[in-house]
């Protein structure tokens, strides 16, 4: 028998096991509160935002896996800034910290192509100009020069 996928989309850390989720996981026998708690605790860092889920089950062992999707980096920036959209104009709206661009380089980091934390750090940057989003208060291109003479490199080891 093949394996049967269910997505739903939850709020980090706070999947039921109520609609949609019981229904579906109910009728596969598997404990529908062990299924949450996997979901809550894979998900706790995206809390408050909606994160799309994969609960992928084998009916005939009852196993499960849980594969996270990612909300968009504009997502966790402005969610990390409180912001409610990036910039129109071009003109700076926000302002992160290197441990707050950190923070969502570890929340993106499965889903960036770059092979190392620099790398996905740089993305993520690229991100941040395009909302009008500065970081440390200077410019993309003048943080991406001080990461490239390794004036972060304490920061990246993984």
């Amino acid at each position: 028998m093949k394996k049967e996928t269910i997505e739903i989309l939850v709020e980090g850390g706070r999947a039921t096991g109520g609609p949609p989720l019981g229904p579906q996981i109910g009728p596969l026998g598997l404990n529908i509160n062990e299924v949450v708690n996997a979901i809550n605790e894979k998900t706790s860092s995206f809390e408050g935002m909606k994160i799309p889920v994969k609960v992928i089950v084998d009916p005939e062992t009852k196993k499960f896996e849980i594969e996270l999707g990612s909300p968009p980096t504009s997502a966790l920036i402005k969610k990390e800034l409180g912001l409610e959209k990036g910039s129109t104009n071009g003109k700076p709206v926000g302002n992160l910290s290197f441990d707050q661009l950190m923070r969502i380089v570890k929340m993106k980091r499965d889903s960036l192509l770059s092979n190392d934390l620099k790398g996905a750090a740089k993305e993520i940057i690229g991100t941040c100009k395009s909302m009008g989003v500065t970081i440390e208060g200077k410019d993309a291109k003048e943080i991406i020069r001080e990461i490239d003479s390794g004036e972060f490199d304490d920061r990246f080891k993984e």
